[in-house]
């Protein structure tokens, strides 16, 4: 396109990645990402990089295309990383291109919008997702996919999956991709496809902050500081969904495996204490039922973020819903995955 068109366009995905970070019902933390294909040339969000900052950071990768693809087409292992394909002259600050880059590049559209949209999530952790997105998406064409590793694992599932036509692309526990030939295409059908999605929330009553400050006096936890985080735990049956296992990739990497829940004991100190994790850490966020939830004193904004994320996902899961969680082996694969240790590196 003319550098001039180039630039507004540029311009315009700086704009709509915003808009998405900043609205934690579609993008959380350094969740996400968004792409745009010039001729051999794609620019795409930086890994760790926040959606929210695009206006004011510049944190757009430039990545060639053609040897991306070739190195897909062969399953060269440098196709992974993608760092590879790097035009370092136009990438000044070093940055790292997308763990999600090489799904990005399958696609044809010049727009590749990924987001991970609380709606989308709450259908796609279900065992019959695809029967009850087929219900919402008549009127789209558009794409299942099963849960498989983020990256390259994913971007080749879709690349032999996908028709021509496709530009919605629902990924089993893990969010929503729309493809476009222009921002404002792209942004329309986000529009579209999020109202199709839209899920009813569960009405809770509001957190026992007295308690939850009660429990945790001398102790090294804190109530969460976002009002919508706590919600989980005033509903019993999203209570259960996040003790079943873990719903989404994000989860595993900020907050590690699983969710604590608190039992009766008055001792916030001994439920983190008898809940370490393999290291011997202690858990990010405790759930107090019919209280609220408590976040570590050490816990950043990612992690911050994603507390939020699992309430606002299971109050959209419909009570007796079958949940699909992803499976001890896969939560293995992402703890143990290099781009994801990177990426959560860069975690504020």
């Amino acid at each position: 396109m003319p550098e001039s068109n180039h630039t507004n366009e540029i311009n315009a995905l700086r704009e709509l990645s915003r808009t998405v970070g900043e609205d934690p019902l579609q993008v959380q933390a350094a969740g996400g990402n968004t792409s745009l294909k010039q001729d051999d040339r794609m620019w795409i969000k930086a890994s760790g990089t926040w959606l929210a900052n695009a206006v004011d950071t510049d944190l757009f990768v430039p990545v060639q295309l053609s040897g991306l693809r070739e190195a897909l087409s062969k399953s060269d292992p440098r196709a992974e990383k993608s760092v590879d394909f790097v035009e370092q002259a136009l990438n000044p600050a070093g940055l790292r291109p997308s763990i999600e880059t090489t799904v990005h590049a399958v696609l044809p559209q010049k727009i590749v919008v990924h987001v991970h949209c609380v709606d989308t999530i709450a259908l796609a952790v279900q065992k019959n997702a695809k029967a009850l997105l087929a219900k919402s998406l008549a009127d789209f064409n558009w794409l299942w996919v099963p849960y498989i590793r983020p990256g390259l694992p994913l971007s080749k599932c879709i690349s032999a999956a996908i028709t021509p036509g496709v530009e919605v692309i629902v990924l089993g526990n893990h969010g929503l991709v729309v493809t476009a030939d222009t921002v404002a295409l792209a942004q329309a059908l986000l529009h579209r496809v999020r109202e199709a999605l839209k899920q009813p929330v569960k009405s809770t009553p509001p957190a026992n902050l007295e308690t939850l400050h009660r429990l945790s006096a001398d102790s090294q936890y804190l109530p969460a500081n976002d009002l919508a985080t706590h919600a989980i735990a005033m509903d019993n049956a999203s209570l259960t969904i996040a003790a079943g296992g873990n719903l989404y990739p994000d989860h595993v990497i900020f907050l590690g495996d699983g969710s604590t829940i608190a039992d009766d004991s008055n001792s916030i100190t001994l439920v983190a204490e008898t809940n370490k994790n393999e290291n011997n850490e202690l858990p990010l966020s405790i759930i107090v039922p019919n209280a609220g939830v408590l976040m570590h004193a050490s816990a950043n904004d990612s992690q911050r973020a994603l507390a939020r994320c699992l309430s606002d996902v299971c109050l959209r899961v419909a009570d007796g819903s079958n949940i699909n969680y992803i499976s001890p082996a896969q939560v293995h694969e992402l703890l143990h995955w290099e781009a994801e240790s990177y990426r959560q590196s860069l975690a504020l």
